[in-house]
């Protein structure tokens, strides 16, 4: 069970201005974008910034989640989360880049956690 990335999570409602952006301030290209559609959404990444565009009622679901954690086995941190007190906000779900679960920590933050399949 391994932790693999964290990505700060940005909200915006123009993908491309923003990832125009962060790639010019981080020097680095996008790893991935996508459309998401069954939330309305797109999202991209560039180095720790999980980029997510759409409509502000698109993007209020998602707005409270404070990052996502990219995991090696998204199973085994289940159980590990459940265990420890961990509130289930979202199942475990297909996503287009694999599997996630969004879930709110004891201490009441939320995070999202994936795992990618290729």
């Amino acid at each position: 069970m391994r932790l693999l990335q964290t990505y700060i999570r940005v909200c915006v409602s123009d993908m491309n201005t923003s990832l125009k952006f962060y790639e010019s301030l981080l020097g680095e290209t996008s790893t991935f974008r996508f459309r998401y559609e069954a939330a309305g959404l797109e999202l991209a990444s560039v180095g720790d910034i999980l980029i997510l565009a759409g409509s502000e009622q698109a993007l209020e679901p998602f707005r409270k989640t404070k990052a996502t954690f990219k995991v090696d086995n998204i199973h085994e941190f289940y159980d590990h989360l459940v265990s420890s007190g961990c509130r289930v906000i979202r199942d475990l779900a297909r996503v287009p880049t694999g599997t996630n679960l969004t879930v709110q920590h004891p201490d009441g933050e939320i995070f999202e956690y994936v795992q990618h399949h290729d």
